[in-house]
């Protein structure tokens, strides 16, 4: 059994941190250009008329904005047949906090399922969550946003543009592309022991008292 990480000195550790510290500016600079490179993507108008089930009935994507000139939409896994929402899109929305400085740029969150939204208030209430949380039942918007495919549902990210009454789809991602916005992540990624995935390096981990890494697997918030 490995045990990781390795003990050194202080100094030793300032030359091994100083080297890292080199590939991080090297990826804040790369981050820094893919979200140049993003932000002059084309758009596309979207003609379609969505309608969106919440707490005060049927509203339409240019609602969703709450009036903001801006719109991002989490493409939560919930399915209508599903008896609960996906475990690793809950945990991302545990992550949710206040959206104060999104409304300060003038920009709107959401998360949209395909579950009826009666079962997505329900599960909002067990959570505590107070994001806005729409239903797109019976509309066509995830399957057009490429979230819900023939292989099954997706996790995605959604963006929207409005101009008057136009509304113009600006960017999305899917996957392992939204794992940032899983808001505990990035601070486990800081530690030693990281995520506690099965699949990140180095393997064979474990901690200096001899506990093998691994996590307790995905599931609901309130179940941990």
């Amino acid at each position: 059994m490995t045990i990781f990480p390795d003990i050194v000195t202080r100094a030793e550790w300032q030359k091994a941190r100083a080297e890292l510290l080199i590939q991080e500016k090297d990826l804040t600079r790369a981050r820094d250009r893919v979200n140049e490179a993003r932000r002059r993507l084309p758009m596309v108008r979207v003609s379609d008329d969505y309608r969106f089930f919440g707490p005060h009935g049927a509203v339409t994507l240019g609602d969703l904005f709450d009036g903001r000139d801006q719109l991002i939409v989490h493409h939560f896994m919930f399915a209508p047949d599903w008896e609960t929402p996906c475990p690793s899109c809950s945990s991302a929305a545990d992550g949710i906090a206040g959206l104060r400085l999104l409304h300060a740029r003038n920009t709107t969150l959401v998360a949209v399922s395909r579950a009826a939204y009666p079962r997505i208030a329900a599960v909002q209430q067990r959570m505590g969550w107070t994001f806005p949380w729409y239903s797109s039942d019976g509309e066509s918007f995830n399957r057009d946003h490429l979230a819900t495919r023939d292989d099954g549902e997706w996790p995605g990210i959604s963006v929207f543009l409005r101009a008057g009454d136009e509304v113009f789809h600006t960017y999305s991602t899917y996957l392992r592309g939204i794992e940032e916005f899983h808001n505990q992540y990035p601070y486990l990624d800081l530690t030693a022991l990281g995520r506690q995935e099965h699949w990140e390096k180095p393997h064979g981990r474990a901690t200096p008292l001899g506990r093998q890494v691994g996590g307790p697997g995905m599931r609901l918030p309130d179940e941990y």
